[in-house]
């Protein structure tokens, strides 16, 4: 059943800060780990350390080369990190980089950028000498995700330096915002709408992955219904432009006749991943299931986070968790 619109009437301040929760709360646990699932998995953490990768479904510590071997058997690899972590970069290249030197060409859908940046997105891959400026400006850095664009660089140089195609994931966050606003219904009847080719397409309103948001929304932050509501619908809006992205690079590769194996690398945030609710649900939904999946969540670690790693590994929060040294971020401490 679809949700009842409502809207609210102020837009300055307490809009961007209700949009700064949703960034947030989408780069943390969602709900509460050991409390829903009494059936536990092993949890082997005798000496866990940064950049050892667990195994979920069994607990275990896989080497690299292990897990890349499974990766290679997927279509889609989502990697959710805690923002502006650069541990979390050098992991990601590091996946790349394997990928690459496999023979595999990885496409990068990255959260970090808008639809409306994408032509932009493009050029600048492609150019041999690009002026960061002025492509920050194209691509509408500061209006679709701010913060340092040099902590996401990495990842855009990886793509320049070998033509690899980058995928902004995210609708224009000017949509996004009218939704907290306004509300889903009565955001969608807007004419900034129409551009995007999703103004007819259906924004799925999962009862598990709203249990968890919603969920969350309550007890991590304060705020009306009506602010739960309209940044759950948001959210909604966010997750399924995300996957209607993926799917559409992932039919071009159907498309395809010859050349390289081609894959995807999903980067976001690990909420946009976690329980394979938010993003990869709706990639298969439109898929009809034909589609391979592998998720991947990025925590920063240290010996005192090992509980907090041991509900992770019971809940089953992706398919792998991979450790990393304490970034700049982690002293953000997950709403659990």
């Amino acid at each position: 059943m679809p949700l009842p619109f409502l809207s609210i009437d102020s837009l300055g301040w307490r809009l961007s800060v209700l949009l700064l929760m949703l960034v947030g709360l989408l780069a943390l646990p969602i709900g509460c780990a050991a409390e829903r699932d009494g059936s536990l998995r092993p949890t082997a953490d005798e000496g866990w350390q940064p950049w050892q990768i667990l195994e979920t479904q069994s607990g275990r510590v896989l080497p690299f080369s292990e897990l890349m071997t499974k990766l290679e058997q997927h279509d889609i690899v989502y990697l959710g990190e805690e923002h502006h972590n650069p541990y979390h970069i050098e992991a990601a290249l590091k996946v790349l980089n394997q990928l690459v030197a496999d023979g595999i060409e990885p496409t990068i859908g990255m959260e970090m950028f808008g639809w409306d940046g994408q032509p932009a997105l493009d050029s600048y891959v492609a150019a041999d000498q690009p002026i960061t400026s002025e492509f920050l400006e194209q691509v509408r850095w500061k209006q679709n995700w701010g913060g340092a664009f040099e902590d996401y660089a990495p990842l855009v140089t990886f793509a320049r330096e070998r033509r690899l195609s980058v995928r902004a994931m995210n609708p224009p966050k000017p949509l996004i915002r009218r939704v907290v606003k306004l509300g889903l219904g009565q955001a969608r009847q807007e004419p900034e709408w129409a551009p995007w080719g999703i103004l007819q397409e259906d924004i799925v309103d999962d009862p598990a992955y709203r249990e968890r948001i919603v969920d969350q929304l309550v007890r991590c932050h304060g705020g009306s219904e009506e602010h739960f509501r309209t940044m759950y619908e948001a959210s909604m809006v966010r997750d399924e432009g995300m996957a209607r992205t993926l799917v559409i690079t992932q039919e071009e590769f159907r498309r395809e006749n010859g050349g390289p194996r081609r894959m995807i690398v999903s980067y976001t945030g690990a909420g946009h991943v976690q329980f394979s609710l938010p993003v990869p649900k709706r990639v298969a939904r439109r898929l009809r299931g034909d589609i391979k999946q592998a998720t991947i969540y990025m925590t920063s670690f240290e010996s005192s986070k090992t509980a907090n790693v041991q509900a992770l590994i019971q809940e089953s929060i992706a398919d792998y968790i991979w450790l990393t040294p304490m970034g700049k971020s982690s002293s953000a401490k997950p709403c659990r």
